[in-house]
């Protein structure tokens, strides 16, 4: 998909738009207004339609009141990293069926945890992991959906797995039944200027197509893209997401 190349000072918002990163008491429903509206505004650029991207609020490290309020403003996809603060949150939000990805690398050791607590598990980057992840969807009775990470970057402390290793995993993964591959996920290098960063957005876009041509699924999903870069994913071709500062105000490290 060749991207629809505006002047740089109409392609998005103004550089001194900004998102509530400062601790300032600002509406997390007024965020979610404000980032829906730049989905909308960057999916047009693209030729795109905005309900063709999902919105992932990056809950980590915020209280369940905060996933309540957003659920309020019609958020429905979340995301954490840690399974035990899931956990400590899921009871106060029992009552909303809000649909839980995991988004960080997750231990072989805590896949049964994440089978049963998480409705889909976004970050598989081993055919280890991807194995315990079946066993335990197994015992649920259930087919869980997954991406596949990969790692495009040359950052030794991102996790995923490598440009070589994904067909092969890929393969795997959906040889395994209680497994369902809906795509591929990639957290890119950070960069200042956003429009740095769509190289690896059209690298992950190209092997997923590679991928689907070669296993023959959907493989529907495209995750990418977070509050700093999300507009060049979209026009990039991203059909996800995954957003925490842009709603949820800032946090003492990066979503």
């Amino acid at each position: 998909m060749e991207r629809k190349r505006l002047p740089r000072q109409l392609q998005r918002g103004s550089e001194n738009e900004s998102f509530a990163v400062t601790g300032q008491t600002t509406s997390i429903a007024g965020n979610i207004g404000r980032v829906r509206e730049r989905i909308a505004n960057a999916a047009a650029r693209a030729g795109r339609r905005a309900d063709e991207i999902t919105l992932v609020g990056v809950s980590k490290t915020f209280p369940a009141e905060a996933i309540r309020e957003a659920y309020a403003a019609g958020l429905r996809h979340f995301g954490e990293n840690r399974i035990q603060e899931w956990e400590s949150k899921r009871t106060a939000l029992a009552d909303l069926p809000v649909i839980l990805h995991f988004i960080g690398h997750l231990q072989s050791n805590k896949a049964r945890r994440a089978a049963h607590l998480c409705d889909r598990v976004d970050s598989v980057d081993s055919l280890g992991l991807a194995q315990k992840l079946h066993t335990a969807a197994s015992e649920e009775s259930k087919r869980l959906p997954v991406l596949i990470e990969v790692r495009l970057g040359d950052e030794p402390t991102k996790s995923g797995a490598s440009e070589s290793d994904l067909l092969p995993l890929a393969e795997a993964v959906v040889a395994l039944p209680n497994l369902e591959l809906l795509g591929v996920m990639t957290i890119p290098p950070y960069f200042d200027d956003a429009e740095e960063v769509c190289p690896y957005f059209r690298k992950l876009r190209e092997l997923r197509d590679g991928l689907r041509e070669k296993l023959r699924i959907p493989l529907s999903v495209l995750s990418m893209g977070m509050s700093h870069d999300f507009e060049v994913a979209i026009e990039e071709g991203a059909t996800e997401i995954r957003i925490g500062t842009g709603i949820f105000g800032g946090r003492g490290s990066q979503e």
